[in-house]
């Protein structure tokens, strides 16, 4: 019998979704205005103990707003990681600013020590303005990516900003649900520890709503400037009069309702997501030249993605592994293309990229879907384990 695909990241829809949709679509409220948008900011403030939210069209248009509300111009510069998706990165570039790539470390997230080190060494620090030696320009914000639900070392990332009087935009579109278990910042969720911090919701996120974001902040002023701007930037709603040029990067009614029936099940969802992980891990660890990453041990990560660490005992290499597992039904993806190396961002300047490089030769992300079965999980290890026999 032909095995069933097996997809990589796919929703799970078994909830109150239909439901609230419908309830929503009842009422007549389907577009950007509707109950279920306020609601929907507001569970999503206390999932995550933030003062505050403001939904937007989608993580990137988020990540837009939360560069414009820290202050950053065309005249700035931005750090932002190699490794990630480049959602991260081409807002920097809708600003107009320039983005400096710094590397990873071993939870793939940016390496806090090389950041350090840029900004001591690379930089003059001067009337509480932090400026790059070689290009002169005044570096802004630090944008962090809390990479496949890991986290990033923000003890360290909070004490270079803090040093340095630099904003920290807190990328954790992969990372809802994930909060630190020790140390400083414990109890503190991803997204919720540097200025603003930014959630998406597009299909093969740990919940959501077919698209959609979501912007976090203590900061309520902040909170309220970026609801201005995703909202036209009316400064009065009645006459249609506009103080600045504003976008529209709403939140429809009818995202919210789906979102709302998601949140509910988010534990439920990080729970299957653990068990597979760990079921992952014990099995593939027997297997010569394979392994399963680890998330930080001081963290309570969601297990969004699992990274699987193909090294050179293995009789497969990255592709090859990826073409095998696609011919037995098994869908997989590599590591995004490093951002420093594509097109767009040649001749931005990066700082020692050296770790990136390692793990994007050597990392395939298998499946994870919250949904997924212990049998799935197994057919997948079976198949690692006997790559010539399956």
């Amino acid at each position: 019998m032909r095995q069933k695909f097996i997809p990589l990241s796919v929703p799970n829809l078994k909830g109150n979704e239909i439901q609230y949709v419908v309830h929503a679509i009842e009422t007549e409220w389907v577009s950007s205005g509707g109950p279920y948008v306020n609601e929907f900011e507001e569970e999503i403030a206390t999932y995550v103990k933030s003062k505050g939210a403001v939904s937007c069209q989608n993580g990137t248009s988020g990540l837009h707003i939360a560069l414009k509300v820290c202050g950053v111009t065309e005249e700035d510069e931005v750090i932002v990681p190699t490794l990630t998706f480049i959602a991260a990165v081409n807002p920097v570039k809708y600003i107009g600013a320039e983005p400096i790539f710094m590397d990873c470390d071993d939870s793939l997230c940016m390496d806090a020590d090389k950041l350090a080190e840029f900004c001591e060494n690379e930089c003059s620090y001067v009337d509480g303005k932090l400026i790059n030696n070689k290009s002169k320009k005044q570096i802004k914000a630090i944008v962090v990516v809390h990479v496949f639900g890991n986290m990033a070392d923000m003890e360290k990332i909070m004490d270079v900003a803090t040093r340095f009087n630099l904003k920290v935009i807190e990328d954790a579109t992969e990372a809802l649900g994930t909060y630190y278990s020790k140390g400083k910042f414990k109890g503190k969720y991803a997204g919720t520890i540097g200025t603003i911090g930014v959630y998406s919701f597009n299909g093969n996120k740990i919940i959501t709503t077919g698209g959609g974001g979501m912007i976090v902040s203590d900061d309520k002023k902040l909170l309220e400037r970026a609801k201005h701007l995703t909202t036209q930037a009316k400064s009065d709603e009645l006459y249609y009069i506009h103080d600045e040029i504003g976008y529209n990067y709403r939140m429809t009614n009818l995202q919210a309702a789906l979102g709302l029936a998601q949140l509910e099940q988010l534990e439920q969802f990080i729970k299957v997501k653990e068990d597979n992980y760990n079921l992952y891990k014990e099995h593939v660890s027997e297997i010569e030249g394979l392994s399963i990453l680890n998330f930080r041990d001081n963290i309570r990560p969601n297990y969004w993605f699992y990274a699987l660490y193909i090294n050179t005992s293995y009789p497969l290499n990255r592709d090859e592994m990826m073409k095998y597992l696609l011919s037995k039904q098994v869908q997989t993806r590599p590591i995004w293309g490093l951002i420093s190396e594509q097109k767009p961002y040649i001749g931005c300047q990066s700082y020692k990229i050296e770790t990136a490089k390692i793990y994007l030769n050597h990392v395939v992300n298998i499946p994870c879907s919250s949904n997924l079965s212990k049998s799935d999980v197994s057919y997948v290890i079976e198949c690692l384990r006997h790559p010539d026999r399956v």
